[in-house]
């Protein structure tokens, strides 16, 4: 369970990695920062590309970070997003294939994704609540 203080933290550290979006092309800016067992965060932001598909989102880049580093148990995310000229105007909820992503590496019903338009105002569901009947790991063992 996430203090209140930690989860302002996770959203502070969002919007801050927002800052560094390369969105040229939606103008959707995204930050998120990744809250790992080890009490680490990992920030990401969206990262977009003229061809479209390799666009990374900033919950993948957070994970993909984390990964790279060596870490691969977390506890939970917070994300914020909106359009350029509107900072904090709406929540940012993370897409399919980043929810796909999250469910690699964590327990989706003690999971935690906060989705803020600041540190006062946020939504907070389990990754259950956002991918419920999931396919992980565990389908692929005997």
């Amino acid at each position: 369970m996430l203090t209140e203080e930690q989860k302002r933290q996770l959203i502070r550290e969002a919007l801050e990695a927002r800052e560094h979006s390369y969105s040229p092309y939606s103008k959707y800016r995204v930050g998120a920062a990744l809250l790992a067992e080890d009490g680490r965060i990992f920030q990401g932001c969206n990262i977009e590309n003229a061809a479209y598909t390799p666009t990374n989102c900033a919950e993948r880049t957070a994970v993909f970070k984390a990964v790279s580093e060596g870490c691969r148990v977390f506890s939970a995310i917070a994300v914020v997003g909106g359009k350029e000229e509107k900072p904090t105007g709406e929540y940012a909820y993370p897409c399919g294939v980043c929810r796909q992503v999250l469910r690699e590496f964590v327990e989706p019903s003690a999971f935690v994704v906060i989705c803020a338009r600041s540190e006062e105002d946020y939504r907070e569901f389990t990754l259950d609540e956002l991918l419920p009947e999931s396919f992980g790991p565990a389908q692929l063992k005997d």
